[in-house]
C-alpha cells in the first residue's frame, strides 16, 4: 500500500457509512475542511462547530506517531498469530521500542474485548462448559533441597496467582473472567449464563451452587477426561492454547493485565476460522469505533502509575 492507499482505508474503516468521509466526532457534522501539516498528517476542520480533528481523534489510535501503513501491519501481524504474538518479534517487525510494540499490542486487546462486553451465554437447549485455571504467582524453588518448601501450600505462595474462568458454548462462544478463585466466579456465572443452558463442569467443589440454578452435568477428571454424560474439552482447549502462548510467546501474563490477555485468547478461538483480512478488518474496526484507552492512555508519558 502507498500512503494514500493506507490512509484511505483507516479512513473507510472509520467512517463506513460514508465511505470514508469524513463525520465530526464532537456535533455529527458531514461538512469539513480538508487540511494537511507540514508533516503531511491529515486534519479536518467541522464546518459547524469550527472543531478540529483527524481520523484517529477519540479513537483507540489517537495521538499516533506511526504512519497509518504500520498500524495496518501490526494488526495484521498480530491477527495472523494464533496462540498470540510476542512483543518483542513485533517490535522488530515494526522496526519500533519495545515499549511501543507493547502498549500497541495492549490497545488491540482491549478493542477485542470490546465484542464481549455484556455478553450473555447459552439459551435453550444450548450447552455450555465452565472450567478455571490458575497463572501467575510463579515462586522459584530454592538451590538446595532442604530449603525447599511445598509451593502447594497458601503460606508458601506469592499471593499473586489469579484464577481465569470460562465459559464456553460448544461451537459457539466464549466469556473469560478473572478472579482470585473459582468459588467467586459463581455469581459472574449465575448472571452472564443464560439459566436455560446445559452446563458441563468437573467435580471441583467450587461449581456444586450451580446445580440450583442449572441442568448441571459433572466429569471426574480422575476417572475419565470425557464420557457420554459430560466432558469440558472445549474449556480445557482454551486453556491450552492460552497456556502456550504464555510459554512461548509472553512468559509473564498474571498481575493487572492478565484479562486482556484471557480475551485476546477467547477472541481467537471464537474467530479461529475467520479469514485473516476479515480479522485485521474488524480489530482496526474496533479500535477505531472505540474510546482512547483506558488503561494506556498517557502510559508513556507516566501518566499512569
Amino acid at each position: 500500500m502507498s500512503d494514500a492507499e493506507a490512509e484511505m482505508a483507516f479512513r473507510k474503516m472509520r467512517w463506513p457509512a460514508t465511505e470514508g468521509a469524513p463525520i465530526c466526532p464532537m456535533c455529527g457534522c458531514l461538512d469539513a475542511y480538508e487540511t494537511r501539516r507540514k508533516t503531511g498528517l491529515l486534519r479536518f476542520q467541522c464546518k459547524g462547530c469550527k472543531k478540529v480533528y483527524s481520523i484517529t481523534s477519540g479513537t483507540l489510535f489517537a495521538s499516533h506517531k506511526m504512519p497509518f501503513k504500520s498500524y495496518l501491519l501490526a494488526v495484521a501481524i498480530f491477527c495472523n498469530e494464533v496462540k498470540g504474538k510476542s512483543m518483542l518479534a513485533l517490535s522488530r517487525d515494526l522496526g519500533v521500542q519495545y515499549r511501543t510494540a507493547f502498549v500497541l499490542a495492549h490497545k488491540l486487546r482491549e478493542a477485542m474485548a470490546v465484542e464481549m462486553k455484556g455478553r450473555e451465554i447459552g439459551g435453550p437447549g444450548i450447552v455450555a462448559e465452565t472450567d478455571g485455571a490458575a497463572f501467575g504467582g510463579h515462586v522459584r524453588p530454592a538451590n538446595r533441597r532442604e530449603n525447599r518448601r511445598d509451593r502447594r501450600l497458601a503460606a508458601n505462595q506469592s499471593g499473586k496467582r489469579k484464577w481465569v474462568v470460562i465459559v464456553r458454548e460448544r461451537g459457539g462462544r466464549t466469556l473469560p473472567s478473572v478472579f482470585k478463585s473459582e468459588a467467586q466466579a459463581i455469581g459472574f456465572i449465575k448472571q452472564r449464563v443464560k439459566r436455560e443452558t446445559i452446563l458441563h463442569a468437573d467435580e471441583a467443589s467450587s461449581w456444586n451452587p450451580l446445580h440450583d440454578r442449572f441442568e448441571l452435568h459433572r466429569i471426574n477428571h480422575e476417572e475419565a477426561y470425557s464420557t457420554d454424560e459430560s466432558c469440558t474439552n472445549m474449556a480445557e482447549s482454551f486453556f491450552s492454547r492460552m497456556r502456550r502462548g504464555e510459554l512461548g510467546h509472553h512468559h509473564h501474563i498474571a498481575g493487572p493485565y492478565l484479562l486482556r490477555f484471557a480475551q485476546e485468547a477467547a477472541w481467537r478461538e471464537d474467530n479461529r476460522r475467520v479469514s485473516n483480512g476479515d480479522q485485521v478488518n474488524r480489530v482496526a474496526s474496533l479500535a477505531l469505533a472505540s474510546k482512547p484507552s483506558v488503561d494506556f492512555t498517557g502510559y508513556t508519558q507516566r501518566h499512569k502509575a
